[in-house]
């Protein structure tokens, strides 16, 4: 009888489910799982919803939306084992459907080829449970690991209408997004599409010519946002947004999507559950992982040898994570800053995983053997889109502060935290002169276009700076000088290069946001006469820096007896 009533409530709720009102019905599960077992709750969450996406009709794309999202919230707020429970319930439906429906199918007479369905209507159930996956994988409930796996099953039987009809539509929905997350995955699906079709050219349907366009658009990047997605892409989009402010509010179980195989979905009775904590595990891990990168190594011997040499230098280099080595793979095969900006809006990634850009960004400038201004821009293009950049541009700038063995830099909470941290960091064990020498020329031009102020430098004690330090500080503020005469940075300036009529303009502002803080503009000024005291000159832009550095000093003495006068 409980559960019968639990089935009566849980269903009232999904049918009044909208976006209006869907943080209310996520509040009313969480007190159903706090009232009745867990596992009931999601049992019938499960069979309730796949219930309702496995119908004989096509179900409109913001119903699958809305409900995926729904899958997503309670993964986040539940926690993994209910966004388990319900992936494995979703494969088994969809493999129930697809077998029986090729059980059914009609063979066609006097031919030797493959049985395909007789009815329009008789795969909507796989159609709509493809729909549903692909939308689950859009709102990082599942990795592009599984999409994959499905892609590639649906390629071990021939291309008819029904299984082209299937890829297309998870194309549309996840095509981009895939794309940006297995570059050389999706370009081995176009590989194994190709070689099914080298011998029926004169064969093919209009549909399977239009997803080989599809494909091969998508794989070089041609492809628009909306030129993939269906009528759910509006969606998505607002679902997201509702989602990030639910997970705001609410202490989040889990961060990341299922990282499971269909292989491992087929073997859970047999080996266990790797991805659920407590589970079982009869499998080994290490040959496993063995057998599949052999495996991996032999399908991937035709793609495109760019790609595949940019994922081992991302791997060498230190990018551990999906988003960091995706990062690094739009960074280094984009044309222009433009191109970069364009494409690292694409990977949809969320605020937290934003700042991984800026941490790719410096590891890479630091990384080259000359100052690369191509890095500079692309990340003074993304802090003029948010705020949020220039926050990690501060946050990045007192990590390297701490590299070069400023300790108290970055406040006392910061440095309790150091060794938890580590595991964020590129492992780079010294600050060599070329990096010290590209990241200060990085940071001045980000100082002097409004990128980020000086008072991200309030927390530096100027009287007992280290070496390194000291040298990073003279290049930074030096260069900061010279960029503020120039509307473009440059690999090395000439003094011909700069213009003949300098503008004090530019240096007082720079250095009057520094007067707000009157310890930090003290600082400045004992840090200029200290360090710029030697400047001859003759050296290059010597006189210029010469020239700034008095203006600076002077705008920050007159500053600091201004200011607090008007506070």
């Amino acid at each position: 009888m409980t559960t019968t009533k639990l089935t009566k409530q849980l269903k009232g709720l999904l049918n009044r489910m909208s976006e209006q009102n869907m943080a209310s019905i996520i509040e009313s599960v969480e007190d159903a799982y706090r009232n009745h077992r867990r596992n009931d709750v999601t049992s019938t969450i499960t069979t309730l919803i796949l219930d309702g996406i496995s119908s004989h009709s096509s179900l409109l794309d913001s119903y699958v939306v809305l409900h995926a999202a729904f899958i997503s919230s309670l993964h986040k707020i539940i926690g993994v084992d209910f966004a388990a429970y319900f992936v494995q319930n979703l494969v088994s439906s969809y493999e129930h459907y697809y077998a029986s429906l090729w059980d059914t199918a009609i063979p066609p007479e006097n031919t030797g080829i493959e049985a395909v369905p007789g009815e329009d209507s008789a795969g909507k159930e796989c159609s709509n449970l493809i729909v549903l996956l692909s939308e689950l994988y859009n709102f990082q409930v599942i990795s592009f690991i599984l999409i994959f796996d499905f892609i590639r099953a649906l390629l071990t039987h021939d291309l008819t209408e029904f299984n082209v009809e299937l890829l297309l539509k998870i194309m549309r929905n996840s095509g981009l997004q895939l794309r940006q997350d297995d570059p050389s995955a999706l370009k081995d699906i176009i590989q194994i599409v190709q070689s099914k079709i080298s011998n029926k050219d004169d064969g093919l349907t209009s549909r399977t010519r239009f997803m080989i366009e599809t494909l091969t658009n998508l794989k070089n990047n041609k492809l628009k946002r909306n030129a993939t997605q269906n009528q759910g892409g509006d969606a998505v989009e607002r679902m997201k947004k509702i989602l990030s402010g639910l997970t705001k509010k609410r202490h989040v179980m889990a961060h990341e999507p299922l990282r499971v195989s269909l292989d491992d979905l087929h073997s859970a009775k047999t080996k266990g559950k790797w991805w659920l904590v407590g589970a079982a595990w009869g499998g080994d891990p290490l040959l496993d992982r063995q057998e599949a990168t052999i495996e991996r190594t032999a399908g991937l011997k035709s793609t495109d040898t760019n790609d595949d040499s940019l994922l081992k230098l991302a791997r060498k280099q230190g990018m551990n994570t999906d988003i960091r080595r995706s990062i690094f793979v739009v960074l280094m095969s984009s044309d222009d800053y433009v191109d970069a900006c364009d494409r690292l809006s694409q990977l949809s990634l969320t605020e937290v995983q934003q700042r991984e850009i800026v941490r790719v960004l410096l590891h890479c400038c630091g990384n080259e053997k000359s100052y690369n201004p191509y890095y500079t821009l692309v990340c003074q293009h993304l802090c003029r889109s948010s705020h949020s950049y220039k926050i990690t541009l501060q946050f990045c700038l007192w990590d390297f502060l701490r590299d070069l063995g400023e300790t108290t830099v970055g406040g006392v909470e910061l440095i309790k935290n150091l060794k938890d941290g580590d595991e964020d960091g590129f492992n780079v064990k010294s600050i060599s002169s070329a990096r010290l020498r590209n990241v200060a020329n990085a940071y001045s031009w980000w100082i002097a276009k409004d990128c980020i102020s000086l008072s991200v430098l309030k927390p530096v004690d100027f009287t007992s700076l280290k070496k390194q330090t000291r040298e990073f500080l003279q290049e930074m503020i030096g260069q900061t000088c010279v960029n503020s005469q120039v509307s473009t940075p440059t690999i090395g300036p000439t003094p011909g290069s700069l213009p003949t009529l300098r503008d004090r303009g530019p240096i007082e502002q720079i250095f009057i946001k520094a007067t707000r803080n009157q310890s930090l503009a003290m600082g400045l000024v004992y840090f200029l006469t200290d360090a710029f005291r030697d400047t001859k000159v003759e050296e290059n832009h010597g006189a210029l820096i010469r020239w700034a550095v008095g203006i600076a000093k002077e705008t920050l003495r007159t500053g600091v007896d201004v200011v607090p006068t008007l506070m």
